[in-house]
């Protein structure tokens, strides 16, 4: 079952002479529960795609479906409700709030949101994470892997359809970006949950379930489950 589908996404900045297509008919599918790992160089679209996977941008023209939704039908207060409950993000920068602990950071868009904290669920997020000697610590006071794995947290506490992850260990050094992929692996597999990740490393992509290529705005390689 496809839990994130394009049909012939498009994203198209200026007219005439600068027109630029960062996204030029992208056709991708995730299955539920799959990690992928979307791979390409800077300028390549990757981050654009990522932006309208998650509803974050409209695109030009085309469609996105998540969890059989077409979010590009929604209205701009319907998407931020969506994108809150069915969407998870992992970014470079771990945004994480600085006078909240590590426990309240990751429970933050749950309460936000008015529903109840499975407490059970989180704590076996955190558990899995290495974050529980943490909990009640301040993000000043951790490394920048454990932001990051707060980071991570946070964004699987809600219970997404699909969780996106921009350059997630951009910040980290090699050993440590390897130890939060493999968590963050780990925790997919754990809880079925679906990972879609933007990386231009060859070598932290090789972790993924599938690699898909992009270049100048198109697939080149791994757009479709069956590819």
């Amino acid at each position: 079952m496809s839990i994130l589908r394009t049909r012939n996404l498009k994203k198209y900045y200026g007219s005439g002479d600068t027109l630029v297509k960062a996204l030029d008919g992208v056709n991708l599918s995730v299955e539920l529960g799959e990690f992928v790992a979307i791979v390409g160089t800077s300028g390549s679209g990757k981050s654009t795609l990522l932006h309208m996977l998650g509803g974050l941008d409209r695109p030009t023209s085309g469609k996105v479906w998540v969890d059989e939704k077409d979010i590009s039908q929604l209205k701009d207060e319907q998407l931020t409700i969506f994108r809150r409950r069915k969407i998870g993000f992992v970014f470079q920068s771990y945004n994480l709030v600085p006078v909240l602990n590590v426990y309240e950071n990751i429970v933050l868009p749950v309460e936000l949101d008015g529903n109840p904290v499975d407490k059970k669920y989180v704590e076996d997020i955190i558990e899995i994470l290495g974050l529980k000697q943490k909990k009640y610590s301040l993000p000043s006071h951790l490394s920048g892997g454990q932001q990051q794995r707060v980071a991570i947290a946070r964004a699987m506490a809600a219970k997404p359809a699909i969780l996106l992850a921009d350059e997630p260990t951009g910040n980290l050094d090699s050993v440590t970006s390897q130890d939060v992929l493999s968590l963050l692996k780990v925790t997919s597999s754990r809880f079925g949950q679906t990972v879609v990740m933007i990386t231009h490393n060859d070598e932290i992509a090789q972790m993924a379930d599938r690699i898909v290529r992009i270049e100048d705005g198109k697939i080149i390689k791994g757009g479709e489950t069956d590819a």
